[in-house]
C-alpha cells in the first residue's frame, strides 16, 4: 500500500513536469493552471490502474498449486467507470497441491481455501468437499463436533475445481 502511494505521488510529479514541459514548448501559450491539472489526472490515472491491475499481480504471484476457483467484481457510485468496466476486487483460491484425500470414503478431500480481498489480509479456511455428493463441510467447528455439510451443487466452484483435480 505504501509503494502504491509512492507511485502515485511520483506520477503527480511526471503529470505536473509534462504539462511545465508542454507549456515551455508552445512558449507560454498554455494557462498555469493546466500543471496542476495534469499532475491530478496523473496521480487519478496511476491509482485508476493499480486497482485494475491488483488481480493480474496477485494471482500470477500464486504458487504452484494453488487454482483460482472464483472471482467478485465491484461496482461503485465513486467510481462511475466500474459501471462500464467492473474491477475485480476479492477472488477464492483452492490449494490443490495439498488437497488430501480421505482413506475411508472415495470423493472426500480436505483442502485449504484461501479468500483473497483488495486491501484486505489473506483468509484461510480448511473445508472439506464430497465430490459424489456434491456437498462442502467446514470440518473445524472449535468443538470437535461433526462437520456441517451443505448440499451446493455440482456447480459450486469449489467443488467443481476440488473435484477435477481430485
Amino acid at each position: 500500500m505504501f509503494l502504491e502511494l509512492i507511485a502515485v505521488f511520483i506520477a503527480g510529479f511526471a503529470g505536473a513536469g509534462a504539462m511545465m514541459l508542454l507549456g515551455k514548448i508552445s512558449g507560454g501559450r498554455l494557462p498555469k493552471w493546466l500543471v496542476p491539472v495534469g499532475a491530478g489526472a496523473a496521480m487519478l490515472i496511476a491509482g485508476i490502474s493499480s486497482e485494475y491491475s491488483w488481480f493480474s499481480r496477485t494471482s500470477g504471484n500464486l504458487p504452484e498449486g494453488i487454482e483460482i476457483a472464483e472471482t467478485g467484481e465491484s461496482k461503485a457510485l465513486w467510481r462511475p467507470w466500474t459501471y462500464v468496466f467492473p474491477m475485480t476486487n476479492r477472488f477464492v483460491a483452492v490449494d490443490t497441491g495439498n488437497m488430501q484425500a480421505n482413506s475411508d470414503t472415495d470423493g472426500l478431500y480436505l483442502v485449504d481455501l484461501y479468500f483473497f480481498g483488495r486491501w484486505r489480509a489473506v483468509q484461510v479456511v480448511e473445508v472439506m468437499v464430497d465430490c459424489i455428493g456434491h456437498r462442502r463441510a467446514d470440518p473445524v467447528l472449535g468443538d470437535g463436533s461433526d462437520p456441517l455439510w451443505r448440499d451446493v451443487g455440482p456447480q459450486d466452484s469449489v467443488v467443481k475445481t476440488v473435484c477435477k483435480e481430485g
